[in-house]
């Protein structure tokens, strides 16, 4: 089975649903394992993840590389859960964002199972689309002591190398108003309608006007709004869950003295998450770019994601990691595709920087010392 045919059938499987993820997680657990991969399951919250390493032992002291992928997907119609394929692109949910990746993932680590040179841990989360981010098993994982020397998460990047990505800022804003009868609005202060306000106002702050080398600006995004309890009656509190991706460069708690200083707004709850920000000239990045310009076409640049994901919890625990993924798009769409060409030149580029790996390190000399000295 190539990555096509497996990405097809991951599609197959609802992987919104608990039920899905679980049926999914069998399948991958039994693709590595009639492939001799010794794998690993275990309960994260109920859901299922799969861990295997394959390639050097431990005791080796050889490169350790994480290679992570996750099943979860956005809900979607059930009619994209039936893969089709339109010239080079193979269209579903979760085509793009990442099963494609995953599945040319799981044919790169049956591939490195051949080799002693390097370590690979192969890691199948199913929650990085989880709303309930402070709970994902990635993050339990690392804080329980899952290490490498370098991570590499498969989010779609279109062959190229995120090296950055904005960090998370989810917050609650609660607007008060006034009520008073539906019949006399002009008696209450509507707080809808000054929630609106007041999210306008939030997207023309200073913070959302600055730019930064891989970034023309942050993200806000007004993703949930909830108020009013009657129809009859104004409605006295609105609240906001709004969505702001920030710059690297930037100080979440600037933001949020930027929103508070607007007046009348109460931020009941926060959630942060530190942006990605890993050198192009560590050695690790080196390497694998170095694998992906034999294995791809094109102009290979590494480049700055507007979205978070689980390379954050590697980040968080001192791992450098980056996101790099096959060609595609329209990821959370209806019409969501991946690259069917990409897929083999993304297996490509992870075994050429798996078989490279080493001799990349041994030529870096002083550059090698210096990430084990920083890694421990």
């Amino acid at each position: 089975m190539d990555e096509r045919l497996l990405a097809e059938r991951l599609i197959t499987y609802d992987t919104s649903t608990l039920d899905g993820l679980r049926a999914a997680a069998g399948f991958v657990k039994g693709w590595l394992e009639s492939r001799d991969v010794d794998v690993r399951d275990r309960d994260h919250e109920g859901l299922p993840v799969i861990l295997a390493d394959v390639g050097a032992p431990e005791a080796s002291g050889g490169p350790t590389v994480v290679l992570h992928g996750h099943l979860d997907v956005v809900p979607g119609r059930p009619e994209q859960f039936e893969p089709r394929v339109e010239g080079d692109r193979l269209i579903g949910r979760g085509a793009y964002d990442m099963k494609g990746g995953l599945a040319a993932m799981m044919c790169a680590v049956r591939e490195a199972a051949d080799q002693d040179a390097v370590r690979i841990r192969f890691l199948c989360a199913p929650d990085e689309e989880a709303e309930e981010v402070e709970q994902r098993s990635t993050d339990a994982l690392v804080r329980g002591g899952y290490r490498a020397d370098f991570a590499i998460t498969g989010e779609p990047t279109d062959m190229h190398i995120g090296v950055q990505a904005k960090g998370v800022l989810a917050i609650r804003v609660v607007v008060a108003g006034k009520a008073a009868h539906g019949s006399t609005p002009w008696m209450g202060d509507n707080a809808v309608l000054k929630a609106i306000d007041t999210f306008r106002a939030i997207e023309s702050l200073p913070f959302s006007r600055e730019s930064s080398e891989l970034f023309d600006r942050p993200s806000i995004n007004l993703g949930r709004i909830t108020g009013g309890d009657a129809l009859n009656k104004v409605p006295d509190e609105c609240l906001m869950d709004i969505d702001i991706r920030y710059l690297p460069e930037q100080d979440p708690g600037e933001i949020l003295a930027e929103i508070r200083a607007l007046g009348d707004v109460e931020i009941a709850r926060t959630f942060m998450r530190g942006p990605a920000n890993v050198s192009r000239t560590h050695p690790y990045v080196r390497a694998l770019s170095d694998a992906v310009r034999r294995s791809a076409r094109g102009e290979v640049m590494s480049v700055g994601r507007d979205g978070a994901s689980d390379a954050g919890s590697f980040l968080e625990a001192g791992v450098p990691a980056v996101e790099f993924g096959p060609v595609g798009a329209g990821h959370h769409g209806p019409e969501e595709w991946v690259s069917i060409g990409s897929l083999e030149r993304y297996r490509r580029a992870l075994g050429e920087f798996v078989r490279r790996l080493p001799a990349s390190l041994a030529g870096d000399g002083p550059a090698r010392e210096a990430v084990e000295k920083e890694t421990g």
